[in-house]
């Protein structure tokens, strides 16, 4: 039997790896990894030697047979993003459904694919996000272009409280546009940005009022960003 283990990793603070991904990445025989170098500096940390191979989301279909090889012969692989949970706006999910539709008849008797669950930055925000997220919409990062502005609308017009992923080169452009969206309706945000990490802030507010507070300093714009949109 091979196994295929889903592991999450630290978003930012490196003790935040459980014990059972700490075991799971020095077992495994071969660690899967969306950059290599980000990985071995998570991996030299613990001094695991356990060795990677890319899979990202350029990944093609000789990797892909590659690692549906590994599995036929019997390798254990672990399956990591750069930071968080694998399969959650990552390309891992796509792997997954792969192995799935290759091992279809296999699936839980000479295949298996187990979580190993762990840091996410979703539930990361959330948690400190307090009250106002019981149910909610999770869109992952918007589209750039085609259908970015439908989106916009159905977040505002959304019953429910909204979370979203964003990258430090659109920050500023998500909070204008939603701002646009919006009108004269005011929506209260929170903003966590750099979670765990050194520089990590939360900004909380109208929409107008986080994104003075962002653009007040350039250094608010660095690192990654969850956007939460509190509905009542």
């Amino acid at each position: 039997m091979s196994i295929l283990r889903i592991v999450a990793t630290p978003i930012g603070n490196l003790e935040d790896l459980t014990l059972r991904a700490l075991r799971v990445l020095k077992e495994s025989d071969f660690v899967l990894c969306e950059d290599t170098r980000v990985t071995k500096k998570l991996l030299d940390h613990y001094q695991i030697k356990t060795p990677t191979i890319s899979y990202h989301q350029h990944s093609g279909k000789i990797k892909v047979e590659q690692i549906i090889s590994l599995l036929k012969a019997k390798k254990n692989l672990a399956l990591v993003t750069d930071a968080g949970t694998p399969g959650i706006s990552d390309p891992g999910s796509k792997l997954v459904s792969i192995i799935r539709k290759e091992f279809k008849q296999e699936i839980g008797h000479k295949v298996l694919i187990e979580s190993v669950p762990g840091v996410s930055a979703l539930t990361a925000a959330i948690s400190i996000a307090g009250v106002g997220f019981d149910r909610f919409l999770f869109l992952g990062f918007l589209p750039h272009k085609k259908g970015r502005q439908t989106m916009l609308k159905e977040i505002v017009a959304s019953k429910y409280s909204v979370v979203l992923y964003e990258s430090k080169h659109r920050m500023v452009k998500l909070l204008t546009e939603l701002e646009a969206v919006c009108g004269r309706t005011e929506l209260e945000i929170l903003v966590a940005r750099e979670l765990t990490k050194m520089h990590e802030s939360f900004y909380q507010g109208t929409i107008a009022t986080v994104l003075k507070e962002i653009k007040a300093d350039i250094n608010n714009l660095k690192g990654e960003f969850v956007v939460l949109i509190k509905k009542e």
